[in-house]
């Protein structure tokens, strides 16, 4: 008996100093809570525009700059900016308790809140100054376009950094509580019957009912669409987006509100069904980008032909993945491995996958510029550069996470060495004013931003990385 009320005690005290080796690495809690206090005053004293953030901000010059250069009364709401900036100080509430992180998260909401057009979603940016370049504001104050978009995750992510707010107020701040509501409303308005989603939209859509994907004859015969915008699209992984919007809906207001939770379920079970009809079928079963009124892959952009989509492809994947655990239904896994086997079988020598594939004859398919023309090509020698004409392969990620699905195993987290690593980075990293100042090399930045060389600049991106880091990493501490 003794022997055996010793050794209890032996094994746990093992496995504890097993399980806090991960973390022993990291800076303490009083550095991570510190780094995050200090972060954050900086960020929202000197970086924030009412409450809303650009990409990068030059501390040199003041330029600031979103998808292109921003004027003083702009912020921009495509990640990584505001939305993105949001969220990260929630979750470094979630952690800490700090009310100064919900503060600085609320005013993220309430300048989101701002620029809701009157479609219900929202554009890129937003314009406090109503003689600059607003939108046409739900609040009245812009006359501009109300052209809600579903583009690089603009209104997905604005309305998953409002919800978590609208849930963290209890439901009680107006503005947040409203627009989140409203937004969600108009995000279900805008399906389509056959429960895809179109780029854009000024109100509730019609047209495309249910019918399958299919591949055209000769796909340089298909016509130009001008308005491209209207189809059902998946470009710029709006699948996983819409789906990880709708399935946060639903986690959030199942008690709040049953029925707009009930509502958002069935939308992305909806949308579900459409992930499942767009796919192409064999011996190309992958996805396109966006599709016309017969659901065959259609044009975009000169330079965006009707074609397999291996990005979109990937992230159609994910947003099945998501699907599934949410649901448990196991339609959703149905079309993966196919798609996962085609990927495989279309890369490239060094690994990646061209962004392109030719419809029939699956040849990787580029489009070359000549002036103002762009000409289809299978040539990869000359291409433009202002575009991904190739893409890495996440095919071995996407098959362990199938395996684990169909075993009904969860996707593990993040490694606890990898957390401390990332948290002791992030800590070293952040200089005496509270800045993760980065040294600009020339060229262009992501959003076009051109930042002279040797400029020092802070980046929105860079900041929710490391503030969500440490945030992790408490989290992961206060486990243990």
């Amino acid at each position: 008996m003794s022997a055996r009320r010793l050794a209890l005690p032996s094994v746990v005290a093992l496995w504890a100093l097993t399980a806090f080796a991960g973390l022993a690495d990291g800076p303490s809690r009083t550095e991570a809570i510190a780094a995050l206090r200090r972060a954050g005053r900086f960020y929202t004293e000197e970086i924030a525009v009412r409450g809303g953030y650009v990409y990068y901000t030059d501390l040199d010059d003041g330029t600031r700059w979103g998808e292109g250069e921003a004027t003083p009364t702009q912020i921009w709401v495509q990640p990584p900016a505001t939305p993105t900036v949001g969220e990260a100080f929630l979750d470094a509430h979630a952690s800490t308790g700090d009310a100064a992180h919900l503060t600085a998260a609320t005013a993220a909401g309430e300048a989101l809140a701002y620029g809701q057009l009157r479609s219900g979603g929202w554009t890129n940016k937003i314009d406090f100054d109503p003689q600059g370049d607003p939108g046409a504001y739900r609040n009245g104050r812009g006359r501009g376009k109300n052209n809600s978009s579903l583009d690089d995750g603009q209104t997905p992510s604005a309305l998953r950094l409002l919800m978590r707010l609208d849930a963290a107020h209890d439901g009680r701040h107006e503005a947040i509580a409203g627009a989140a509501r409203s937004g969600l409303n108009a995000l279900i308005e805008a399906q389509f019957p056959g429960g895809g989603y179109p780029q854009v939209w000024d109100g509730p859509t019609t047209g495309v009912p249910p019918r399958r994907a299919s591949i055209p004859q000769d796909w340089r015969e298909l016509p130009r669409i001008k308005e491209y915008w209207d189809l059902p699209t998946l470009n710029d992984g709006l699948a996983e987006q819409v789906v990880a919007t709708l399935l946060r809906a639903r986690e959030i207001y199942a008690e709040r509100d049953p029925d707009l939770a009930a509502r958002a379920d069935a939308a992305a079970r909806r949308f579900g069904d459409f992930l499942l009809r767009s796919q192409l079928p064999a011996p190309q079963p992958g996805w396109a980008q966006q599709y016309d009124p017969e659901m065959q892959p259609a044009w975009a952009r000169v330079f965006e032909p009707p074609a397999v989509a291996t990005s979109e492809t990937q992230d159609v994947i994910e947003a099945l993945l998501a699907l599934h655990a949410a649901t448990g239904e196991a339609r959703f896994l149905d079309p993966i491995a196919p798609a996962l086997d085609y990927l495989e079988r279309s890369a490239l020598p060094d690994g990646r996958l061209p962004r392109y594939l030719e419809l029939g004859t699956n040849r990787p398919l580029y489009m070359e510029r000549r002036g103002r023309e762009y000409r289809p090509t299978f040539d990869d020698r000359d291409l433009p550069d202002h575009y991904g004409w190739k893409v890495d392969s996440q095919v071995p990620a996407l098959r362990r996470r199938l395996e684990r699905a169909r075993a009904g195993r969860r996707s593990p987290g993040g490694e606890r060495s990898d957390l401390a690593a990332e948290a002791r980075a992030a800590v070293d990293a952040l200089d005496d004013a509270g800045r993760w100042v980065e040294l600009s090399q020339g060229g262009k930045l992501h959003g076009q931003a051109k930042i002279p060389a040797g400029h020092r600049y802070v980046a929105s991106g860079t900041f929710a990385e490391n503030m969500t880091a440490l945030a992790a990493y408490l989290r992961a501490d206060a486990a243990e």
